[in-house]
Order: structure tokens, then C-alpha cells, then sequence
């Protein structure tokens, strides 16, 4: 993950790379390695970021993240 675990707060928008059709997720929690986001077309994960990355989304209407 290129992301430090600080950008990971709660509310910050993320995709998951390796699962586009999840969508959109928000932060709800970042404890360590292990995040829970609510995806829109997923609903509510939790995450290790060691094997599930995540990239942060600087607003919810880009594609690109910021990487």
C-alpha cells in the first residue's frame, strides 16, 4: 500500500484495485492493518491492508485516486 495508514481516516473515500465492481467505499474505521469500509456495491468490510490495498480517492466522482 503506498498510502499511510493516517490517510485512511474515517470518511475518506478509497477504491479497491484488485475489485473495481465493489465501487466506491468510505472509511469507517482504521485500526493498524485493518480497515473497515462500507463499498457501495459491497457493503461493509473489514480489510487487511497487507493483503487487500486500497487506494484513496480524492473526491467520490474521480476515477484516477491518488496514488
Amino acid at each position: 500500500m503506498n498510502e499511510s495508514v493516517d490517510r485512511l481516516a474515517p470518511g475518506t473515500f478509497v477504491r479497491s484495485p484488485a475489485n473495481p465492481d465493489w465501487g466506491l467505499g468510505q472509511v469507517q474505521s482504521a485500526i493498524g492493518d485493518k480497515v473497515t469500509v462500507n463499498f457501495e456495491h459491497r457493503g461493509k468490510l473489514v480489510l487487511n491492508l497487507a493483503a487487500a490495498p486500497l487506494i484513496v480517492v480524492d473526491t467520490p466522482g474521480s476515477e484516477t485516486g491518488n496514488r
